[in-house]
């Protein structure tokens, strides 16, 4: 009995000391884990530091300052920032943004998913060719492509009213008139902007497994059932991410109106971006506090517009095929 004993707390000893050498050996490997995902993350977070988070601060920092080029800087806490919460012209400009970004980005993304969709359903060649075409403006400058559009919409001469001459229609003042510039902007920034949207789009819809459409078509599903039912879906996490993008570059146009209309005609086309150029510009004494706290408010703004849509729109997790 006092063998038998003693054999099991040999063997319970025997036991506890290989678990203990277990989770040693299991702790040792996480924590060379854990080092090795902070070694390899470490770059990255170096260059948000110095690349994003410092200037963020800074420039928060120099908000807080009466910065002239003429006298040396005076603390004056927040006061900056009740002057452009003020300024209608500040609240305008974003008035101005939002409603390029409506007009642009719900037109890109449905033409982008309306090429894609084509362009998947073409052999090698064609579909290549495509998306080369498509790709094109991707390349061209914002600046270019706003010295080609002015010339297009050009009253006398220009091929865009020249076109709805022959129709009967125009000509019409696409860049003078309050109600039609933003508008004529939008165009061209779509033109520039759907490249790269659809070749996303379309990388998206490559990726979906066909064996969800062959058994969709399995079940009757036409096209435009497997396109509500099974593409959409699945292209959620790729339409979250053309959504927030498109929307940010959109708000923050600056080239295009600077070039074609100067923010006129009566600021019908001032975005923020240019908004903030122009403050930038001003004679004032004042102007760089201003426009750089103006610029750190349109961060803030830019940032809740893209929580907001994350939180309308969840991200799913991917599906494996």
């Amino acid at each position: 009995m006092t063998l038998d004993s003693s054999a099991a707390q040999t063997t319970r000893g025997a036991i506890v000391v290989d678990t203990t050498r277990r989770r040693r050996k299991r702790a040792g490997t996480l924590l060379h884990d854990d080092r090795t995902a902070l070694v390899m993350i470490a770059p990255m977070v170096i260059l948000l530091a110095i690349f994003v988070i410092y200037p963020l601060f800074y420039s928060f920092y120099l908000s807080t300052f009466e910065i002239s080029f003429y006298k040396d800087p005076v603390f004056v806490g927040l006061q900056f920032y009740g002057y452009v919460l003020d300024s209608p012209k500040f609240w305008n400009a974003l008035w101005v943004g939002l409603r390029l970004a409506l007009m642009v980005v719900p037109v890109m993304l449905v033409l982008a998913f309306l090429i894609a969709s084509l362009i998947k359903t073409l052999g090698k060649r064609l579909s290549g060719f495509l998306k080369t075409t498509i790709y094109i403006p991707t390349v061209i400058s914002f600046v270019v492509a706003s010295v080609v559009f002015v010339f297009m919409y050009r009253s006398q001469g220009g091929l865009v009213n020249g076109l709805l001459e022959v129709i009967g229609a125009g000509p019409f003042a696409f860049l003078s008139d309050p109600g039609m510039a933003l508008p004529a902007i939008a165009v061209p920034a779509i033109w520039l902007g759907l490249g790269v949207t659809t070749l996303i789009m379309l990388a998206g819809m490559l990726d979906i497994p066909e064996s969800y459409y062959e058994a969709a078509a399995l079940e009757g599903a036409g096209f435009i059932q497997q396109t509500i039912y099974v593409t959409i879906p699945l292209l959620k996490n790729v339409l979250l991410f053309l959504l927030v993008t498109g929307f940010i570059v959109a708000l923050q146009s600056f080239e295009l109106p600077l070039v074609m209309t100067a923010g006129g005609p009566v600021e019908a086309t001032t975005t923020p971006n240019l908004y903030i150029f122009n403050q930038f510009k001003d004679p004032t004494p004042y102007a760089t506090s201003f426009s750089l706290t103006a610029a750190l408010l349109l961060f803030f703004v830019l940032g809740t517009i893209s929580a907001l849509i994350f939180r309308l729109v969840r991200s799913d997790k991917a599906l494996d095929g």
